[in-house]
């Protein structure tokens, strides 16, 4: 059924200013973390199709910080008081990637601890913000991913294709969830590039 609204599943083409913009953003959480015990081992990673330069993506920023120890999310939502992040709650309650990670790979899948973390969003400008521990697998993941697609032109256009091709197929949804689900289809077949990168 459709809500009336836009898809939440809307590409648009890819934008130059999308890593200046990620940039500044990073660059205010790293204020905001700064105080934090451990703020000189987090690290800040623009991630996601907008990280990629040339690949159709949702108008929305994907960022991340993989930090030493994953607190409680709201000591994460207090520090990022004074920046546009707020905390995320899903849009429905089996909504992925808002809590915990969902488990790839063949490390750590014994180790639910390893896939926990915070999420948070800004409306304006439009961004979602991962926090991570440091041996997050998926924190390794998003950046090997990155970069492949950033390496590989085939990658990166099959990708283009297979998301713009599930957009379509999910222009009446009234949230991503199932979108980013299906998008597993195109992480299971580069996931044995993937883990070559991170080993590397």
């Amino acid at each position: 059924m459709s809500t009336g609204q836009q898809s939440p599943a809307v590409l648009v083409p890819s934008d130059p200013a999308w890593g200046e913009r990620a940039a500044a953003l990073l660059a205010d959480v790293r204020r905001a973390f700064a105080p934090l015990e451990g703020a000189d081992e987090m690290r800040y990673d623009h991630i996601g199709s907008t990280a990629v330069p040339g690949l159709a993506a949702k108008p929305f920023l994907d960022l991340q910080v993989r930090v030493p120890v994953l607190l409680p999310v709201e000591d994460w939502a207090h520090a990022l008081g004074s920046t546009t992040f707020r905390q995320a709650h899903g849009s429905r309650p089996d909504s992925p990637g808002v809590t915990f990670d969902l488990p790839r790979g063949r490390t750590g899948r014994d180790d639910e601890t390893l896939w926990r973390k915070s999420l948070f969003v800004s409306a304006v400008p439009a961004a979602i913000l991962h926090v991570r521990r440091s041996d997050s697998p998926w924190g390794a993941y998003t950046v090997a991913l990155r970069d492949l697609l950033r390496d590989d032109p085939r990658r990166r256009a099959q990708y283009e294709r297979l998301k713009s091709r599930l957009a379509r197929e999910h222009a009446e949804d009234g949230d991503y969830d199932d979108y980013t689900r299906a998008k597993t289809v195109f992480f299971d077949e580069v996931q044995d590039e993937i883990e070559r990168r991170v080993r590397a």
